[in-house]
């Protein structure tokens, strides 16, 4: 018995010995990766904002990095050490992080929105929360469709990912033709600053409030687009929006995704959103965020968010102390998402197909929602609706059928 204890004891030993070189093997390797693409990226990036961050990103990826092997060293209640986990959790904490090229975000803004030489037609914003490889031919052609319809619009990008040498010859067509297209690193604590998106913010930061199963950077996309336009005012869009008309006569204005028999709203949508800087809605939307924040429902914190508030608002009799406009489905949402993708295959009846993109084209729409989440596997079809309405609001014009 003595024997058979000490193998198994030393059976133990070695399983943890090989177990801590494995962990040792594998941040050395994660350390490496993150090291040469960093210095590659500031290799082709030595004049550029995004380089002053270098030292500060790569010390705290690294120290991320190591916790994670760390962790998974300490016991079962620790998550278990494994590339996808990491890979999803990154960005998330990237997005959290203050650094130099965060300080400069208002600086940066304001470099775009208020210069003294050309004023902006309309001031958009955007949020990009994924790698720069996912923003394809889809995305580029909601950006094409804004400055076809605003040719001396501005549009501030908010993203990390975008803002580099990547995103730059993403952005780099329309850049060389003269549209002003910024992708800026967004400085959370500067935005959330002196709003009640603060104490959320706070609380999520400290370990006090459960960011839930929803991705975090998804709840924080829907917070962003509140507290932008609450600084600086202007239209927040998505990027699955095709703008097809001016949206310079639009103030304060919020579509209908669906409605009754009687034309009456049954629900709001938060993917377009037109607000002076300061509206008092917008206050009301970020203050529901904060106190009514569920991470582990979606659509909780965004779309259902403003259907509850402005009904609230409606059952209180107080809606016209917002100064705010509910626009019809037909102005943002002219095809609801459970029958967006018949809008990306080519039909075999022409009439049809003209008769619906005389209703969609109509004036009382200024663009329609793709429903990324529900159409983003869907391909377009040569001679659909979605690849014809793309190419007669487009700049550079790719070919977007199949993508």
């Amino acid at each position: 018995m003595t024997n058979v204890s000490r193998k198994m004891s030393d059976y133990c030993k070695l399983s943890r010995l090989e177990l801590h070189i494995l962990a040792i093997v594998l941040f050395a390797v994660l350390v490496f990766v993150i090291v040469l693409a960093d210095s590659l990226a500031c290799d082709l990036l030595f004049n550029s904002v995004a380089c002053e961050t270098k030292g500060d990103r790569l010390g705290l990826q690294i120290l991320e990095a190591k916790q994670r092997v760390d962790g998974a060293n300490n016991g079962s209640s620790m998550p278990p050490f494994n590339l996808t986990w990491l890979k999803n959790k990154l960005p998330d904490l990237d997005m959290l992080k203050a650094s130099r090229i965060t300080q400069k975000f208002d600086e940066r803004v304001r470099e775009v929105l208020y210069d003294d030489h050309q004023q902006c037609q309309v001031q958009f914003f955007m949020i990009w929360i994924f790698p720069a490889s996912l923003f394809g031919r889809r995305e580029f052609s909601a950006l094409e469709s804004i400055f076809k319809a605003h040719p001396k619009a501005c549009l501030i990008i908010l993203s990390e990912t975008l803002d580099s040498i990547q995103g730059f010859m993403l952005l780099k067509p329309l850049l060389d033709r003269g549209y002003r297209v910024a992708p800026v690193t967004p400085d959370l604590l500067y935005l959330f600053k002196n709003t009640s998106a603060e104490a959320w913010f706070n609380d999520i930061l400290s370990g006090n409030r459960n960011p839930g199963e929803v991705p975090l950077a998804q709840n924080l996309s829907n917070l962003i687009r509140l507290v932008v336009l609450y600084k600086y005012g202007g239209v927040y869009l998505d990027t699955d929006f095709i703008v097809l008309r001016d949206f310079s006569r639009l103030r304060n204005a919020i579509g209908a995704q669906s409605a009754d028999l009687n034309g009456n709203w049954t629900r709001l949508n938060n993917a377009v959103l037109v607000f002076d800087k300061n509206h008092p809605l917008l206050y009301e939307f970020m203050e529901e965020f904060q106190l009514t924040f569920d991470g582990n429902r979606w659509g909780h914190n965004g779309p259902y968010l403003v259907s509850r508030v402005v009904e609230r608002l409606a059952t209180n009799m107080m809606l016209h102390k917002y100064n705010f406009t509910v626009l019809p489905p037909m102005a943002f949402y002219p095809v609801d998402w459970n029958r967006i993708d018949g809008l990306f295959m080519r039909t075999s009846n022409p009439k049809w197909t003209k008769a619906k993109l005389r209703q969609i084209t109509g004036g009382d729409t200024y663009g329609i929602h793709l429903w990324n989440r529900q159409s983003s596997r869907t391909k377009i079809e040569e001679g659909s609706i979605v690849a014809t309405l793309i190419a007669d609001h487009c700049i550079i014009c790719q070919n977007v059928s199949s993508s």
